[in-house]
């Protein structure tokens, strides 16, 4: 049984797009939009350079399970809204799966989260 999301060895990104913005937190996201309302979705990454870590886009093998998954249009009418000065509501990629009651991607320890719903 599996209890962490696994990367699928095939598949296809049709459904989100790069987004890049001036936001406080991040510049580069995955927006989904249906009509005039998008949501953006932010993943964390690591620099084992620099020890650091950052937020950007979702893994594209992402895109189309969190697009087509049957609660994905319940969760963007709730959360989603029209760009206020370039940006869109954003969640991170673990607040959309824990809400579509997906499973989730492996936790990795270097890995933070936001104590508050929106970001």
């Amino acid at each position: 049984m599996r209890y962490h999301y696994k990367k699928p060895d095939i598949y296809l990104s049709m459904y989100g797009k790069l987004y890049i913005c001036n936001h406080p937190v991040y510049d580069r996201c995955t927006l989904f939009t249906i009509g005039d309302k998008g949501l953006a979705v932010i993943q964390q990454r690591f620099n084992p350079d620099t020890k650091t870590t950052y937020w950007t886009e979702v893994d594209s093998w992402l895109t189309d399970s969190l697009y087509l998954h049957p609660k994905f249009k319940k969760f963007f009418d709730e959360r989603a809204g029209e760009c206020t000065d370039g940006l869109y509501p954003t969640v991170s990629i673990r607040q959309i799966m824990w809400a579509l009651k997906m499973k989730p991607i492996q936790r990795q320890r270097w890995e933070t989260c936001f104590d508050r719903r929106n970001i």
